[in-house]
């Protein structure tokens, strides 16, 4: 399986029609058509369902469709890496990030480095812990800044300075707004709108087996569109502060929870992770930063395998 011809089979599935493909291409219709017959004859399966003026993906399509991106941008960064070798004045870094106004700490590492080398370029990824995770392990990723633990006898970390504080974003004309903060009790018979992981993970620290009596109507993992709903009279948001305007302009208003809820934020990588030139020099500059508060590479010391990545007292 060649990787120019997962680049035309990417190209097809995208326009749904092979003669405007190949057109892009750059190459003749017969010869397009004849290398995906070909790619359909060694994975022996048929990927397109084809008609007069068009193509769709069938199922087995759908399924080589994300591999075959996830192949390319794997091929394409490693590219990149190694024509950054050569000079240090550019390069990308590739960075997964959980929802978190804590992320303005990388942010400000990142303009440094850009101030010292503007060729450097990022690429932003945002997601939840497990997905952040499973494309730091494909290598899809240098670094992921998340809000949870994950399995740290793979990782190296650095734990980046304050929290998140949990509360409710709301409409300003809501009963709720008027008070200074939430409870449990307020929010039992309310519309709530919440993120899976948060649901997973941090709520029911703060309501335990009432959890189970929450009326959920929506989960989200970006919680932009949450405000939303909110704002449109769907339910309430439980959310980090900070993630949705709620300056006078705004129809919404945050109120923290109480007791108080607060999320630690963490920067990983991979053990023996070879960087690029530009993310080695990312790296060493957030050590300097942050490095005194959690592990911060292979030769350091480094959390058990099993252990938390949050100390007991850091999230309630």
């Amino acid at each position: 399986m060649e990787i120019r011809v997962l680049r035309y089979f990417l190209e097809v599935a995208r326009t749904g029609n092979i003669t405007h493909a190949a057109e892009r291409l750059h190459i003749t219709q017969p010869t397009l058509s004849r290398q995906l017959k070909d790619l359909e004859t060694e994975l022996g399966k048929k990927l397109f369902v084809r008609s007069s003026f068009s193509v769709r993906l069938t199922d087995e399509g759908l399924l080589l469709r994300k591999r075959a991106e996830d192949i390319c941008e794997m091929v394409d960064k490693t590219a990149a890496e190694f024509k950054a070798l050569d000079e240090i004045t550019g390069g990308d870094i590739h960075i997964g990030c959980a929802e978190s106004d804590g992320i303005k700490h990388l942010a400000r590492q990142i303009k440094a480095l850009q101030a010292r080398h503007p060729g450097v370029r990022v690429h932003l990824y945002s997601g939840d812990t497990a997905d952040l995770a499973q494309r730091l392990e494909q290598g899809l990723l240098d670094f992921a800044v998340i809000a949870q633990p994950v399995d740290l006898s793979k990782y190296n970390y650095l734990e980046l300075p304050g929290a998140d504080i949990w509360g409710v974003v709301m409409r300003k004309d809501s009963p709720l707004a008027q008070k200074a903060s939430i409870s449990i009790e307020d929010l039992q018979d309310k519309p709530l709108i919440t993120s899976r992981q948060g649901l997973r993970e941090d709520i029911p620290k703060l309501f335990g087996e009432k959890v189970d009596k929450l009326n959920i109507i929506v989960t989200l993992n970006l919680v932009y569109n949450g405000s939303v709903f909110v704002r449109e009279g769907l339910g309430y948001a439980l959310t980090f502060d900070k993630l949705v305007d709620t300056s006078e302009q705004s129809y919404l208003c945050f109120r923290p929870l109480t007791p108080t809820l607060k999320t630690k934020l963490y920067i990983i990588w991979k053990k023996y992770q070879l960087f690029s030139p530009p993310s080695e020099l990312l790296r060493k500059s957030m050590c300097a930063s942050f490095g005194n508060q959690a592990s911060t590479d292979s030769n350091s010391e480094t959390v058990s395998p099993g252990q938390s990545l949050i100390p007991p007292n850091s999230t309630i």
